[in-house]
């Protein structure tokens, strides 16, 4: 049995968190286009509307689903960050497009819609993992997904953990694919393509802020693109942080956010509540 000082020790260091109670909501269509949905994890209090963060799953570009996330739009929750999680069209069933205009899509469901769950969407912060990281970026950074849908960009900054397909061009040259490859059927054929569904060839002066994180293990194909990224991102004049977490691989990159106690969750907050 606990010792009744160490009790009080952890009731006070959870009493921040762990007990804050928190609001789950489903199965929200934001896409009648894609047929696509979002679950919303929030604190109940909303006293004060708190800072937004979307966060898009990875799974190459095949697969993955928002219920699976649970754990992590939970604990930011608990953390008062207002949660988004969206659903996304797959591959083969869509390309890399049809994925980033569904982002785009849910972002502006999010920016009209997430006061009514205590949210501030003057105060949206977009993440991904993974493909994810790739959406993420890729919507955040080039503009024509939002000004298609009428709106000026409402990210007001980025989180970027251990994402893949940063400079999809650079890889998909250099990697001698097979015919069915699943890329082949994300980001096709065309080099032109590929340029377009790369972050990195639309950099420019006005991006919001950037925290990106890579696994010290992770796969080199990710730590090379990060770093080609970060290297040019520095020709603009954009906020951007780039950190290394020793000895993390690809997945443990996201699988670390069940451990509430991770500094991850901390470095994060910060960067999500710097006045801009």
């Amino acid at each position: 049995m606990l010792q009744p000082t160490l009790a009080l020790i952890l009731i006070i260091i959870l009493s921040g968190c762990a007990f804050t109670r928190i609001k789950r909501t489903k199965e929200i269509t934001y896409s009648t286009d894609f047929h696509q949905k979002l679950n919303i994890y929030a604190p109940r209090s909303h006293k004060q509307l708190k800072p937004v963060l979307v966060h898009f799953y990875g799974g190459n570009w095949t697969s993955g689903r928002k219920g699976l996330y649970s754990f992590f739009g939970s604990r930011w929750a608990r953390k008062k960050v207002v949660t988004v999680i969206p659903d996304y069209p797959k591959s083969p069933g869509a390309t890399y497009k049809e994925m980033t205009i569904a982002a785009a899509q849910a972002i502006k469901w999010t920016k009209d819609n997430i006061s009514k769950y205590g949210g501030n969407p003057d105060e949206i912060v977009v993440s991904g993992h993974s493909a994810g990281g790739q959406l993420a970026a890729l919507v955040s950074i080039d503009t024509s997904y939002f000004q298609a849908l009428g709106i000026a960009n409402p990210v007001k900054g980025m989180i970027l953990i251990d994402p893949a397909g940063l400079d999809m061009y650079r890889y998909m040259r250099e990697v001698d694919f097979g015919p069915n490859n699943s890329y082949l059927q994300v980001f096709g054929n065309d080099s032109l393509t590929w340029k377009n569904a790369s972050a990195i060839f639309k950099l420019h002066d006005h991006m919001p802020p950037i925290l990106l994180y890579t696994g010290g293990r992770t796969l080199p194909n990710i730590t090379l693109g990060a770093q080609r990224f970060v290297a040019k991102t520095k020709s603009y004049h954009t906020e951007l942080t780039y950190k290394v977490v020793k000895g993390k691989k690809h997945i443990p990159m996201i699988t670390q956010f069940f451990n509430t106690g991770n500094p991850l969750y901390k470095q994060i907050k910060t960067f999500m509540n710097k006045p801009r």
